[in-house]
């Protein structure tokens, strides 16, 4: 569930990490995952279903998403603004953004946007989970979106391995050298806590990563 610690702020669960508090509750475990699934609906795919206006960044007004919501389904009477930020706050994937009184997905996208994420401080090493099917396919023509418009890379192998279990029971995590990729003149941002995105990456900055812990060879 979602609440709030007067003293250190919005947290999941039943009580804050910091001081063992109970806190404020905002919402259910339920009401979270189904605000959620709407939100990211909303901000990475269709805006216009709930009348919208996203600007070339990816951004919504919080209000006029709050009223959208209120409006076509009335038990979100209770919504506020601070419900909204609570969500973006404890997301732990740091999927979302907040900008004064707007919000955005900052990765997940199949709009057309300009993002302008960071592109500093991108670890030298990255990871991609691929399916048995195509991970050859990808070593020998490099890494493109299908379905999104930007590729999506994973922090560590880790990461990688879980955001590809969703896909496919036993992932190929390939190990990308950004680095390299980037002083080729390859652009990498960073778009979450543990995601990145590319717009391709060249097969020559692709390799198979069969070490489960490969990640922590990084200097």
């Amino acid at each position: 569930m979602l609440r709030e610690c007067g003293e250190h702020g919005y947290f999941r669960g039943d009580a804050c990490p910091v001081c063992g508090e109970p806190g404020k509750f905002l919402m259910s475990d339920q009401e979270l995952d189904q605000l959620g699934r709407t939100m990211a609906g909303v901000l990475r795919h269709f805006p216009e279903r709930f009348g919208l206006d996203m600007d070339e960044q990816g951004f919504v007004s919080i209000r006029e998403f709050i009223a959208a919501l209120r409006e076509s389904n009335r038990r979100y009477h209770w919504l506020r603004p601070h419900h909204i930020i609570a969500i973006i706050e404890t997301d732990p994937k740091g999927r979302y953004q907040v900008s004064n009184d707007l919000m955005r997905a900052t990765y997940g996208h199949s709009l057309d946007l300009e993002l302008r994420l960071p592109t500093d401080n991108i670890p030298d090493r990255l990871y991609y989970p691929a399916t048995p099917e195509e991970a050859d396919i990808i070593l020998e023509t490099g890494l493109r979106p299908s379905d999104r418009k930007m590729v999506h890379l994973s922090k560590t192998y880790e990461d990688a391995m879980n955001a590809g279990r969703v896909r496919v029971e036993s992932p190929i995590i390939l190990k990308i050298d950004a680095a390299a990729a980037i002083r080729a003149g390859n652009v990498i941002a960073q778009a979450g806590r543990t995601v990145y995105l590319a717009h391709e990456i060249p097969p020559e900055f692709l390799t198979r990563s069969d070490e489960e812990h490969d990640d922590l060879e990084a200097p």
